[in-house]
């Protein structure tokens, strides 16, 4: 999810400007294999379902009890399944949907994440899934929410990892014109976005991935890996536009969902450093919830870094713990 300082936004968006230097033919066919394969990587690993607001796209990957994976700005189901990758050896059978405008996914007239909470209502119905636990992570945390309220009788946990929400009515990232063109072309943009990639990567970690880039020399190895293909797997970028717009519409505005009829067992997870600053929303919303349990690390950012293992280790107790449990 975006969370962009004006230095480190136009050290990372300047550093595009050099794509010029990619000019080359080595440059040339590197930037076409390397969509070529992100298009080759999201193809052929999903299904399509018809719902009543157009195509959802979704992808299923484990064994076990079944979990509803949400993923988060700039992702799809592929983001989803990346991130539910220590659910999946704990035993989950995730399901993964591509939001509205995101890879194959439909873009409604009304892509609001009340509606997309309701799409997953027809996912589950067409899986014959009569209840499930959901994650929703970043800007997915929303239409997870949602889904909680709308169909608490469908919703046996909620798991709201660093939640992108606008529980202050203030837009946490606000943009001059000239920045707010910048954005808009690294982010519908394959060439620029693969430009940004090769030249300045680093500031990719800071601004759109909410983490500091320091991080990634104290973390173990499969860390460090795990960041880097979170980061490469936004390509293709083209293919996330109208998912990556709503996102930022719906996270920026303020968020009118009363958390305190949200009845679900919850668990609430950020890090105090996430550069978007979801530490303080995860534990508004973990006040306001009547079972809202609240997970915090001191570091790790946005893509809550050197913590995944224990996160999803977490989450997979706190759903076996509280099987059919309610709040009173």
């Amino acid at each position: 999810m975006l969370s962009i300082s004006r230095r480190d936004l136009m050290a990372g968006l300047a550093a595009t400007s050099a794509a010029a230097l990619f000019g080359s033919g080595y440059a040339v066919a590197s930037y076409r294999e390397t969509t070529a394969a992100a298009h080759a990587r999201v193809a052929q690993r999903s299904r399509m379902l018809e719902t009543r607001f157009g195509a959802l796209e979704y992808a299923i990957q484990g064994r076990g009890e079944p979990f509803l994976m949400v993923h988060g700005t700039g992702g799809g189901f592929d983001q989803g399944l990346r991130f539910a990758g220590g659910l999946i050896s704990n035993g989950f059978e995730v399901i993964a949907p591509s939001r509205f405008g995101y890879l194959r996914s439909s873009f409604p007239p009304d892509p609001s994440p009340q509606n997309q909470a309701d799409a997953f209502v027809d996912l589950l119905d067409a899986l014959s899934i009569d209840r499930i636990p959901i994650a929703g992570g970043s800007a997915g945390a929303l239409s997870a929410a949602y889904f909680a309220l709308r169909h608490p009788e469908r919703c046996s946990h909620l798991v709201l990892i660093v939640p992108a929400m606008n529980l202050t009515n203030r837009d946490p990232v606000e943009f001059t014109r000239m920045e707010h063109f910048l954005v808009q072309k690294l982010l519908t943009s394959d060439s620029w976005f693969w430009a940004a990639l090769k030249l300045a990567p680093n500031q990719l970690f800071g601004t759109l991935l909410a983490t500091d880039p320091n991080l990634l020399e104290t973390v173990s190895a499969s860390e460090r890996e795990r960041a880097n293909l979170v980061l490469n797997e936004l390509m293709p970028i083209s293919l996330r536009a109208q998912g990556l717009a709503n996102d930022g519409k719906y996270a920026g505005q303020p968020t009118d969902i009363d958390f305190s009829k949200v009845e679900t067992l919850s668990l609430i997870i950020s890090a105090d450093d996430d550069r978007f600053g979801t530490a303080h929303t995860a534990r508004v919303i973990s006040q306001r919830m009547p079972a809202g349990q609240l997970l915090m690390f001191p570091n790790g950012g946005h893509l809550w870094l050197g913590h995944d293992k224990e996160l999803l280790d977490q989450i997979t107790d706190f759903v076996g713990r509280n099987r059919g449990d309610r709040a009173n």
